[in-house]
């Protein structure tokens, strides 16, 4: 009988830990899967998450980039962007050349670097995300309760690391697996106790009802990231795909109307994806995209190490719990970082024009 790859054990493993961590993959795959994506698709394919803020307002940008659409048609690439419920989603279409780009949170960031398929290209975002409660003050009065999440997460490992400093396990509460936008009105409706969540839900359950509190906070990033393949076989697309990342910051941060004009357009885009209303307007989008991303100093960061950033405590807790593949290495995972794209394109604004901005609305 033949033995199995390293990369076949890692794969199944990476398949256990889904099963694990949560029961929504199988879901999932009823949506993506009619997208059509295949490593023969002449497009650029970049998976984005509309629900999330700023990531969503960032790829909502970037799909209106006349300039990046147009450098990459002269190479013989369309862009097209896919609308994803959860980074985890696109891990796998990631390690299968399915997707040429993401923007991933950080645990399915780590989950695809630890398989060796893609390079960290950027950080999109530093900030926090929380575990939001009715009626419960700190993390060990959630012990039985009902809690919203979205397996594979940076809320996720939020959740994980909220119950781990209060001596509880996730088999002590019942987790119920949510779409991040259901959060806030599950929670009104009674139907979880508490949610973990990154932006807009926590400040939609918060404006809602004053028995709404953060009884936990975690660090969590986006980061954008690329398959290792296609960089390698397009070095130049991967290097136009960049600039187009940074434009979208650049022009972002000129004005306070391109952001809000910004925000409008991902609030569009959530709407079509979830088939109902946002939850906030586009002045409270704008606000929160200044604040995660647009206001840091080092916008837009180069993830010179993943030494520079909570991953790897984050990759050793997950360990510790037993929640990563069989086989995951954290030398994989910092290899994920050797990457120079963005630097090589803020070497050059000239060429990439990042600085030259045509959008569509």
């Amino acid at each position: 009988m033949p033995t199995k790859s390293p990369n076949c054990r890692f794969f199944r493993g990476l398949l256990t830990a889904a099963i694990l961590l949560g029961s929504g993959a199988s879901k999932a795959q009823e949506y993506f899967e009619s997208y059509g994506l295949s490593p023969l698709s002449p497009a650029i394919d970049v998976g984005v998450q509309p629900l999330g803020i700023p990531s969503g307002v960032i790829s909502s940008v970037l799909a209106r980039d006349r300039v990046l659409k147009k450098a990459l048609v002269q190479q013989g690439l369309p862009l097209k962007t896919h609308p994803f419920r959860r980074g985890a989603d696109m891990v796998t279409l990631l390690s299968q050349k399915r997707l040429e780009a993401g923007l991933l949170g950080d645990m399915p960031t780590l989950l695809a670097a630890a398989s060796g398929s893609i390079w960290v290209t950027a950080l999109v975002k530093q900030t926090s995300t929380a575990i939001v409660a009715k009626g419960v003050t700190q993390v060990r009065g959630l012990a039985g309760k009902r809690i919203g999440y979205t397996e594979l997460s940076s809320a996720h490992h939020t959740l994980l690391q909220g119950l781990a400093s209060a001596g509880l396990k996730d088999s002590q509460v019942k987790l119920v697996a949510l779409r991040v936008d259901e959060m806030p009105e599950a929670l009104e409706r009674g139907e979880i106790d508490a949610f973990a969540a990154w932006e807009p839900a926590p400040s939609v359950a918060l404006e809602r009802n004053d028995a709404n509190r953060i009884v936990f906070r975690g660090l969590s990033a986006d980061y954008f990231v690329v398959e290792r393949d296609f960089a390698r076989r397009k070095p130049e697309a991967a290097l136009i795909l960049m600039a187009g990342y940074l434009r979208a910051i650049e022009w972002m941060q000129r004005s306070s109307r391109n952001v809000e004009r910004a925000a409008a357009w991902a609030l569009a885009d959530g709407q079509v994806f979830a088939g109902k209303p946002p939850a906030v307007s586009a002045l409270q989008a704008a606000v929160i995209t200044r604040r995660e991303i647009l206001d840091i100093p080092s916008a837009p960061a180069i993830p010179m190490s993943a030494e520079n950033f909570p991953l790897k405590a984050e990759f050793r807790f997950l360990e510790k719990l037993g929640k990563l593949p069989n086989g995951a290495q954290w030398e994989t995972v910092e290899a994920a970082f050797n990457y120079d794209g963005l630097a090589r394109v803020l070497g050059d604004p000239r060429k990439f024009q990042t600085t030259v901005f045509d959008y569509e609305d």
